[in-house]
Protein backbone atom coordinates (compact mmCIF):
# COMPACT_ATOMS: atom_id res chain seq x y z
CA UNK A 1 0.00 0.00 0.00
CA UNK A 2 1.55 3.52 -0.94
CA UNK A 3 2.15 4.87 1.74
CA UNK A 4 0.30 8.34 0.99
CA UNK A 5 -2.82 6.50 1.48
CA UNK A 6 -4.19 5.88 4.93
CA UNK A 7 -5.33 2.90 6.26
CA UNK A 8 -8.39 1.60 7.19
CA UNK A 9 -6.97 -0.08 10.84
CA UNK A 10 -9.49 0.31 13.46
CA UNK A 11 -10.49 -1.68 16.72
CA UNK A 12 -12.90 -3.96 16.42
CA UNK A 13 -16.15 -4.25 18.75
CA UNK A 14 -14.89 -7.05 20.72
CA UNK A 15 -11.56 -5.46 21.70
CA UNK A 16 -13.25 -2.40 22.99
CA UNK A 17 -16.00 -4.40 25.08
CA UNK A 18 -13.45 -6.31 26.35
CA UNK A 19 -11.08 -3.18 27.02
CA UNK A 20 -14.29 -1.85 29.26
CA UNK A 21 -15.03 -4.67 31.11
CA UNK A 22 -11.08 -5.13 31.95
CA UNK A 23 -10.92 -1.54 32.91
CA UNK A 24 -14.00 -1.50 35.22
CA UNK A 25 -12.85 -4.33 37.17
CA UNK A 26 -9.29 -2.73 37.56
CA UNK A 27 -10.68 0.54 38.71
CA UNK A 28 -13.19 -1.36 41.23
CA UNK A 29 -16.43 -1.32 38.69
CA UNK A 30 -18.44 -3.91 37.24
CA UNK A 31 -18.89 -4.15 33.42
CA UNK A 32 -20.77 -7.43 31.89
CA UNK A 33 -22.04 -8.07 28.34
CA UNK A 34 -25.28 -8.45 28.28
CA UNK A 35 -25.82 -8.79 24.73
CA UNK A 36 -23.08 -9.93 22.84
CA UNK A 37 -22.90 -8.24 19.06
CA UNK A 38 -20.94 -8.87 15.81
CA UNK A 39 -17.20 -9.53 16.73
CA UNK A 40 -16.25 -6.43 14.20
CA UNK A 41 -17.93 -3.92 14.03
CA UNK A 42 -20.93 -3.99 16.03
CA UNK A 43 -23.06 -1.21 17.53
CA UNK A 44 -21.90 -0.69 21.52
CA UNK A 45 -24.98 0.29 23.82
CA UNK A 46 -23.75 0.34 27.03
CA UNK A 47 -26.16 0.61 29.79
CA UNK A 48 -24.46 3.32 32.73
CA UNK A 49 -25.39 2.72 36.38
CA UNK A 50 -23.93 4.15 39.58
CA UNK A 51 -23.89 2.03 42.85
CA UNK A 52 -27.14 0.69 41.74
CA UNK A 53 -28.52 3.86 40.49
CA UNK A 54 -29.69 3.36 36.61
CA UNK A 55 -28.20 6.37 35.13
CA UNK A 56 -29.52 5.75 31.25
CA UNK A 57 -27.99 4.02 28.03
CA UNK A 58 -25.38 5.54 25.92
CA UNK A 59 -24.37 4.64 22.47
CA UNK A 60 -20.87 4.85 20.69
CA UNK A 61 -21.35 7.16 17.70
CA UNK A 62 -19.12 8.69 15.46
CA UNK A 63 -18.33 12.12 15.60
CA UNK A 64 -18.07 12.28 11.81
CA UNK A 65 -14.63 13.65 11.74
CA UNK A 66 -12.87 10.28 12.60
CA UNK A 67 -13.78 9.62 16.34
CA UNK A 68 -16.57 8.62 18.38
CA UNK A 69 -18.40 9.83 21.06
CA UNK A 70 -20.94 8.83 23.78
CA UNK A 71 -24.51 9.84 23.09
CA UNK A 72 -27.56 9.50 25.22
CA UNK A 73 -30.24 7.32 23.71
CA UNK A 74 -33.35 5.16 24.72
CA UNK A 75 -35.83 6.03 27.35
CA UNK A 76 -35.51 8.07 30.22
CA UNK A 77 -33.99 6.12 33.81
CA UNK A 78 -37.08 7.34 35.65
CA UNK A 79 -39.50 5.63 32.48
CA UNK A 80 -38.12 2.33 34.60
CA UNK A 81 -37.06 -1.29 33.43
CA UNK A 82 -39.97 -1.52 31.27
CA UNK A 83 -39.40 0.82 28.44
CA UNK A 84 -35.50 0.06 28.45
CA UNK A 85 -36.66 -3.76 27.82
CA UNK A 86 -38.56 -2.27 24.92
CA UNK A 87 -36.44 -0.57 23.43
CA UNK A 88 -33.53 -2.72 23.69
CA UNK A 89 -35.71 -5.68 22.14
CA UNK A 90 -36.76 -2.90 18.99
CA UNK A 91 -33.03 -1.99 18.60
CA UNK A 92 -32.17 -5.67 18.57
CA UNK A 93 -34.60 -6.45 15.91
CA UNK A 94 -33.43 -3.62 13.91
CA UNK A 95 -29.92 -4.27 14.14
CA UNK A 96 -29.11 -8.08 15.44
CA UNK A 97 -25.39 -7.42 15.55
CA UNK A 98 -26.01 -4.64 18.42
CA UNK A 99 -23.29 -4.99 22.00
CA UNK A 100 -25.52 -3.81 25.11
CA UNK A 101 -23.17 -3.80 27.97
CA UNK A 102 -23.83 -2.84 31.37
CA UNK A 103 -21.56 -0.69 33.37
CA UNK A 104 -21.87 0.42 37.04
CA UNK A 105 -19.25 2.85 38.09
CA UNK A 106 -18.54 6.29 39.11
CA UNK A 107 -18.82 8.73 36.38
CA UNK A 108 -20.43 6.01 33.87
CA UNK A 109 -20.31 8.57 31.13
CA UNK A 110 -16.75 9.54 31.43
CA UNK A 111 -15.59 6.32 31.72
CA UNK A 112 -17.06 4.99 29.02
CA UNK A 113 -15.87 7.89 26.89
CA UNK A 114 -12.50 7.15 27.75
CA UNK A 115 -12.51 3.71 27.62
CA UNK A 116 -14.00 3.30 23.73
CA UNK A 117 -14.14 6.37 22.27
Amino acid sequence: MPADRPTDARLTSTMLVGALVRRSAAEGGFATVLVKGNDISGVILVQAIEKGRELGLLERVSDFVGGYRMMRCGPKPEEGAEALSQYLARRRRSDPDLWVIELDIADAERFAAETIC
